[in-house]
């Protein structure tokens, strides 16, 4: 072993002296310095998703409240100034002094990481939010905010400047009732353009409304002059209907279940219908556990157990006939699986996944004895699921026996590649990418203007199978899809393993018209239902190609937009120029495609991603279902917009 003091280990090659590392080296950074340093560890992003985030962990404050049980009001407000303000009335933050900081209450908590009311059990029972972090990240990361307390019959106020107290707290005037009111406007430092979504912040304050039966919540745009409210009495039952609205379902109201473990209390609700996807999501104290976790997991596994235990116990399947999947008795669920519980361990800092080993047993226990009392209670109904299910059950054997099939004709887990793909040198996949190519004309030239080493191109003929209305052995049978398939490499369902993907950016690239879009809205109607790690893990993208070309005498400018178009065509006043509009990519000469759709010191590629898993579950069902008056009435409203956003 070399020893690491020896003089070959303190070689300086630019002939310097060695420099003094010493304690003063060391930085320490206080929680305001922390976070706006390293904001990303606090929000996730400072594009406009860590933007939003800031407001619903001020929301998350006023949810604790009610789930509480002191609060039923909360009114979000996006000012015209681009400033947010959040008000509810539930008991107000303290202002007395605090016995550790020796400061107001309230300043601690908006001043302080790891301060509130969260951490005792005393004040809530259970919360979500960053446990105590959220309200001061908010105010380190705002040019200022302002909080207003009704408390004692007092108002209460005090200002911030980047998370800095301008003044100690004070009372500025009598008051009624209780309740905060938090004003915050973010950082342009930290955050550059501040600009909100309306309608993904109605989303996710629309979730919070149904997991918290009785809370009213209203979003106000001051600037566009619209506002929304949520109340839902249903709870998550109403979720669940919300999200099978446009779907033909298999019983008429969704099964609800809930039960109460020492202070846990579980609430599920479930509905089946005639698709062939499977919408479950999952919450922690509201907090939507993208990735699941031990919830999720005693669900899942209580769902199957009861099932075929009764298809067993009516003589729906016989003695001899094997158990429903896990996989038959999901397909055509739609759930919602909501947990609150005292102390949740959620592993790392944006809560995906939620590990308190008790709730498996819990949440299975809950299941158990609640589907299966109403199973026994609502035989049509009960005969309706399992139909449902044993359907599904024979038709993944047979999708079983042709993927078999494919497997032996294709390779299509780890065998030969497809002849179509035109593989790239690199074999570290974290260098590699795929361009999934719309027709082989296009894929002609993309071909030959691709970077060999590390550029695969992939071409289709014609559109993919929408596999929104395809059973799985339709779907396995489709020549393309299976194609794709075996060029990613990484499998599908519940068989996809990240560690197997051959490329790291699948990048779809389609004609910037109708039918490319159309196109394109197929792929990624197929990524979401079977490959959705591929979002969720970044991996897939959307080529920009060009709409027009223009030609004039100081040089050639790529357009990407008609508005671009009209301004380039404006800048040039009296000059020449000439106007090409491609069609489509096979249009464009190699080099042309290379230059402006492929080269990675050029072009512009969107990441496809998913903010909010429930609203893209419904706009995928709603373009690509059977139900045409929804479909219909989604593309009038958004055809003007001529984009699709995931």
């Amino acid at each position: 072993m070399p020893d690491l003091n020896s003089p070959k280990n303190n070689n300086h090659s630019n002939g310097t002296a060695p420099q003094e590392y010493t304690a003063e080296d060391i930085q320490v950074l206080g929680g305001r310095e922390a976070v706006r340093r390293r904001p990303g560890m606090y929000i996730g992003s400072t594009d406009q998703r860590g933007l939003h985030h800031l407001i619903y962990e001020i929301a998350y404050n006023s949810v604790d409240e009610a789930m509480a049980g002191y609060c039923d009001r909360i009114i979000v407000t996006l000012r015209a100034d681009g400033a947010v303000s959040v008000v509810d009335n539930g008991r107000g933050i303290p202002v007395d002094i605090h016995p550790v900081t020796k400061v107001s209450a309230l300043e601690t908590v908006m001043t302080v990481l790891h301060a509130g009311a969260k951490f005792g059990g005393k004040s809530y029972a259970v919360s979500g939010g960053l446990h105590g972090v959220g309200a001061s990240v908010v105010n380190a990361l705002s040019e200022w905010m302002v909080v207003e307390v009704k408390r004692n019959g007092k108002l209460h106020r005090q200002e911030y400047r980047r998370g800095v107290p301008v003044a100690p707290v004070e009372v500025v005037g009598e008051a009624e009732g209780t309740g905060t009111t938090s004003i915050f406007l973010p950082d342009k430092e930290i955050f550059g353009t501040i600009e909100y979504d309306f309608n993904t912040v109605a989303e996710r304050l629309r979730e919070m409304a149904y997991l918290n039966r009785g809370l009213e919540i209203t979003l106000v745009d001051e600037a566009a002059g619209r506002e929304k409210t949520f109340y839902f009495e249903g709870g998550v039952t109403g979720f669940v209907r919300h999200l099978n609205r446009n779907r033909i379902v298999r019983h008429p109201m969704p099964i609800y279940i809930t039960k109460s473990f020492n202070g846990t209390t579980i609430e599920v609700a479930l509905q089946y219908n005639d698709g062939y996807s499977e919408t479950v999501f999952s919450f922690a104290n509201c907090i939507n556990t993208v990735d699941g976790g031990t919830h999720l997991t005693g669900f899942r596994s209580a769902l199957t157990r009861v099932l075929n235990d009764y298809a067993h116990k009516s003589r729906l399947l016989k003695d001899d006939d094997p158990n429903l999947t896990g996989e038959d008795v999901r397909e055509g669920l739609t759930a919602i699986v909501s947990i609150k519980l005292p102390e949740p361990q959620f592993e790392g800092q944006t809560k995906g996944k939620l590990g308190n080993i008790e709730v498996k047993s819990q949440v299975e226990s809950a299941v158990t004895e609640g589907l299966g009392l109403y199973l026994e209670e609502h035989p049509d109904d009960a005969r309706k699921i399992l139909e449902k299910c044993i359907t599904t059950a024979r038709a993944r054997e047979a999708a079983r026996k042709a993927r078999d099939l494919i497997i032996r004709k294709s390779g299509l887990e780890g065998g030969s590649l497809p002849g179509k793909l035109a593989d790239c040198s690199e074999k570290d996949p974290a260098q590699c990418e795929l361009f999934i190519v719309e027709g082989e004309s296009a894929g002609g030239s993309a071909k030959q203007g691709r970077n060999r080493r590390f550029q695969a191109i992939l071409p289709l003929r014609g559109k993919i199978l929408n596999v929104e209305k395809a059973p799985p052995d339709k779907m396995l049978a489709n020549e393309e899809i299976r194609t794709i398939i075996s060029a990613i490499g990484a499998g599908i369902d519940d068989d996809f393993d990240l560690t197997r993907l051959r490329y790291h950016r699948i990048i779809v690239m389609t004609d910037a018209d109708v039918d490319g879009a159309h196109i394109r809205t197929l792929l990624l109607t197929f990524f979401f239902r079977h490959m959705p790690k591929l979002i969720t893990n970044g991996n897939l993208y959307i080529a920009q190609p060009p709409l027009y070309r223009i030609k004039a005498s100081d040089g050639v400018r790529w357009v990407y937009s008609e508005q671009e178009k009209d301004e380039v065509l404006k800048s040039l006043g009296a000059k020449k120029a000439e106007l090409q509009r491609y069609k489509g990519l096979g249009e464009m000469t190699a080099e042309q495609l290379w230059e402006t759709t492929m080269n990675p010191a050029s072009r512009t590629i969107l990441k496809v991603d998913i903010a909010d898993a429930a609203r893209a579950d419904e706009i995928f069902q709603m373009l690509m279902g059977e139900d045409v008056p929804p479909r219909k009435a989604f593309i009038q409203a958004h055809a003007k917009f001529a984009r699709l956003d995931v």
